[in-house]
């Protein structure tokens, strides 16, 4: 007695490796959908971060860090933490765990609380226009000389006093070629070249000093006026002390200190990014997600897969 065995060959073959694939759900990964994240703040308290990850669209917001349950730290570089994606009242709830399995950067954490204490420290109050904050400044001696237009010097008559207010105390002479003489800066600038210097480098003040003088020369020219936000040039040598000074990977945390980061992640107004923009936290896995009855979960027939291989291996080739 003979038995045949039909071999599904060429695209039927293919077809059904497909379908096997298609009918076949992954307990753990999801197709992902364009990783991407979008950071957006109308205010400071609404804040949240909509990340797109290897399992489902996520939204985070500051509530859901406040109540994060640090785990532990991994491999000297991330924190293990459990994070309450459900509705507002289920997560507030008495003895309700964390879901969504998440691992947060610790030197990204740690940046942006540095950061952010960084900008705090950088105002003082002015004296010269009560109820105001104004930039704190630190004097250069000898002060610095920048060289100016004729127009560039004029627009500096007319600004000194706001320029006061961002750190900057200016003397403009009034005899020779167009300069400046600059004998106060921004206090970050002075830490900044500091800095530089100990480590051997090449004085950067003076670079520092022009870009961050002609960018507030340009909007007082465009707005009519220079006070308003953080200055950005300002901002980078924050963001870059801000770094410097950070937790970096492969230093060992204590879980005390892991929970004193993510406590102090939590009252930072932008959590979710570090200094220079890169995401803090990254989710992992939706422990509600793993879960699921195991009995409905399709497995894949691996026994099948492999018999269906090796017969395109031995008559599947032949019509190509």
């Amino acid at each position: 007695m003979m038995f045949f065995i039909s071999v599904p060959t060429g695209d039927k073959l293919e077809n059904s490796l497909s379908s096997m694939y298609s009918k076949w759900k992954n307990p753990v990964f999801d197709r992902p959908p364009v990783v991407g994240v979008d950071v957006c703040s109308d205010q400071a308290d609404g804040l949240a971060v909509k990340i797109h990850n290897i399992l489902f669209p996520y939204r985070f917001s500051k509530a859901m860090i406040t109540s994060m349950k640090v785990i532990h730290q991994v491999d000297k570089k991330f924190l293990a933490c459990l994070i309450n994606t459900r509705d507002t009242e289920s997560a507030q709830a008495p003895g309700t765990e964390g879901n969504l399995l998440v691992l947060v950067d610790q030197h990204a954490a740690h940046e942006r609380v540095r950061l952010e204490k960084l900008i705090a420290d950088s105002y003082e109050d002015d004296p010269d226009t009560p109820g105001e904050r104004r930039l704190c400044s630190s004097s250069v001696a000898p002060p610095l000389e920048l060289s100016v237009t004729e127009e560039e010097l004029r627009l500096l008559r007319g600004c000194q006093a706001p320029l006061r207010g961002l750190g900057l105390q200016l003397e403009l002479p009034t005899t020779g070629a167009p300069r400046v003489l600059v004998g106060r800066v921004p206090l970050c600038f002075t830490e900044k070249e500091h800095n530089e210097v100990r480590r051997g480098r090449p004085s950067v003040i003076k670079a520092v000093v022009e870009e961050y003088l002609r960018d507030q020369l340009e909007i007082f020219c465009s707005t009519g006026s220079v006070r308003g936000t953080l200055p950005l040039a300002v901002l980078r040598v924050l963001a870059s002390l801000a770094c410097h000074g950070a937790i970096k990977f492969n230093d060992v945390l204590s879980l005390d200190e892991c929970h004193s980061l993510v406590g102090s992640l939590s009252s930072c107004q932008l959590p979710f990014q570090c200094a220079h923009g890169r995401p803090s936290i990254a989710p992992l896995a939706d422990t509600l997600f793993l879960e699921g009855d195991e009995k409905e979960t399709q497995r894949p027939n691996l026994g099948r897969l492999r018999r269906m291989y090796k017969a395109w291996e031995l008559y599947g080739r032949r019509k190509l």
